[in-house]
């Protein structure tokens, strides 16, 4: 019998912070259907509860995530039609990607092993990245003579520019941690024993923060490459003003004009 999707995939709710944790160790977190129908499942929870207001995504064992587990499809039978598989991945490999972007919440990968192929997109979309010091990063799809699927020719180049994400994705080479905080893959790189205490000091100092106002600052960020100045600063404008009718931009203000420390509520 299969694993429940509640074995594979752990949650717990802890001072704000939704930690959801990949669990087949085994199989160095290679990524199920049903794994990935949880975790999609539990951003999209992350999003509408407002007892959440931060997300960490990490893993056990050795591995983060060493990919999409190819094992794990439905049986064959019958003709590959075309679109089926331009139908796959985008129900599959880019839903999962597409619900970390989304996320309400700002997300933190804890990377604490090899974060390959789909597994390397997932940490890469996250809004934050901490990485124990053995953890790697591969671009492991020409290995299979695959396309890089779960948008990572859109996220890549994002973040080191076109030329170094065709190096990544055409020579498939495992990059580490301490290099990939070098290119702005990672923001911090820490002992592995270090990764959980990281990983919660930011998420928690994150849940203590104005939490719509981190959900548009997201929201800008993402959206900034993909249009131009003058759709970027109207964006910015629409932000502002729906922000400014939260009780925490409003705590803010109050806070500054009174000399004292904000207390934000996430609302």
């Amino acid at each position: 019998m299969p694993a429940a999707p509640e074995d594979t995939v752990l949650h717990r709710l802890e001072n704000n912070v939704s930690w959801i944790t990949l669990n087949r160790p085994e199989a160095m977190n290679a990524v199920t259907r049903a794994q990935r129908e949880r975790v999609v499942a539990l951003l999209d929870d992350a999003s509408a509860d407002p007892a959440v207001r931060a997300v960490v995504l990490t893993a056990t064992g050795r591995g983060f995530c060493a990919g999409a587990d190819l094992r794990g499809g439905p049986a064959g039978g019958g003709d590959r039609v075309a679109g089926d598989v331009a139908r796959m991945i985008r129900l599959g490999a880019q839903r999962l990607i597409t619900a970390v972007l989304d996320c309400e919440k700002p997300v933190i990968a804890a990377v604490n092993g090899t974060a390959a192929g789909i597994g390397a997109h997932l940490a890469l979309a996250c809004d934050l990245v901490i990485a124990a010091e053995g953890a790697r990063f591969i671009e492991v799809f020409v290995r299979r003579g695959l396309v890089p699927d779960g948008g990572g020719a859109y996220l890549l180049p994002r973040l080191v520019g076109p030329q170094k994400a065709k190096e990544l994705m055409f020579f498939g080479d495992a990059v580490p941690a301490a290099e990939a905080a070098r290119l702005g893959l990672v923001n911090r790189v820490v002992a592995a024993e270090e990764l959980q205490t990281a990983a919660r000091e930011w998420a928690e100092r994150l849940a203590q923060g104005p939490t719509r106002a981190l959900a548009m600052t997201k929201q800008l960020v993402n959206a900034s490459l993909d249009g131009d100045r003058a759709a970027a600063l109207a964006a910015e404008a629409t932000a502002q003003e729906i922000n400014m009718t939260t009780a925490d931009a409003n705590e803010g203000v109050a806070s500054f004009v009174e000399r004292r420390t904000p207390k934000y509520l996430g609302r």
